[in-house]
């Protein structure tokens, strides 16, 4: 049915559920578009319920449609070796290597997103300040400060040395120069950067995921602060989540290596308990209890 030819009362509850199983077993859709056109009918709807009473069992009706499951995958981060490896790739012999090499500390430290890294301009490193940071222009059109460790200050302080003598406030920290203009760099370039640095982590002898991208920098930062004990909402507030849920969603949870420590202890635990047991000093104070 074409859609300038739809009408309300083909928006019953029985043919959106109809139009929900054509697109997850017809067309192959994920269940999260599934669940987007789903909300995106309910708005309207409701939006039209409110101006015509008639309409409102139509929206009730689809109210009462359960979205569709969403498979939970388990979060994509780089492993301590993989994003030593990372850090390491760049030929820092040359300019644009020692560039890139600054590009991904500042990612990782920052767990910053990719577009965040890239809109920075001098102005907004503050390493002079009594805790160095940051400013990033987050989404929603809003601004954090991120503390910098003190390692990654002394690779800026070199960075700004090399690559900004003279500049103004208002200049690109990372840049390429086109005409003998310095514009902000592409996120594509980041991308194919963080690409080139896992292929020869990978031809090294360091397996690699799969897919390899910007935004796993910032997972992986954040899942080494939470795997060190730093309290969610700290995490929070680094990555700029308006919403707890969503930081809990993404980050808390025990990964493979995390449970494993914890099984292994736990067996520690009970070997060493064990063994108590058959210590005659420690039967003999459970006798006299």
């Amino acid at each position: 049915m074409r859609r300038k030819n739809i009408c309300f009362n083909e928006l019953s509850k029985e043919n959106v559920e109809k139009y929900q199983d054509w697109l997850l077993n017809t067309r192959k859709n994920t269940p999260k578009t599934s669940n987007l056109r789903l909300t995106a009918l309910r708005s309207f709807l409701e939006y039209a319920a409110r101006e015509h009473s008639e309409l409102t069992a139509l929206y009730l009706g689809l109210c009462d449609i359960k979205d569709t499951q969403v498979p939970v995958n388990p979060i994509e981060f780089f492993e301590k070796r993989q994003m030593k490896a990372l850090l390491s790739a760049p030929d820092i012999r040359t300019k644009t290597g020692r560039r890139n090499q600054m590009l991904m500390i500042l990612l990782y430290d920052s767990a910053a997103r990719i577009s965040e890294v890239l809109e920075l301009n001098l102005g907004d490193i503050h390493l002079d300040a009594e805790i160095p940071y940051a400013t990033l222009h987050g989404k929603g059109d809003k601004y954090r400060n991120i503390p910098l460790m003190e390692k990654t200050c002394r690779h800026l302080r070199r960075y700004l040395q090399e690559f900004h003598a003279g500049s103004d406030e208002k200049a690109p920290l990372f840049y390429a120069t086109t005409h003998g203009y310095r514009h902000h760099l592409s996120s594509d370039t980041a991308e194919k950067l963080i690409i080139s640095c896992s292929d020869k982590a990978s031809n090294a002898n360091v397996k690699m995921p799969d897919s390899c991208h910007c935004h796993m920098v910032r997972k992986t930062r954040a899942m080494d602060l939470y795997q060190s004990g730093v309290p969610l909402a700290h995490i929070q507030q680094l990555l700029g989540h308006e919403d707890i849920s969503t930081t809990t969603g993404f980050y808390a949870f025990a990964t493979l290596n995390t449970l494993a420590k914890s099984m292994a202890k736990a067996n520690e635990a009970g070997e060493s308990e064990e063994k108590k047991w058959k210590e005659p000093d420690v039967i003999k104070r459970l006798y006299s209890l």
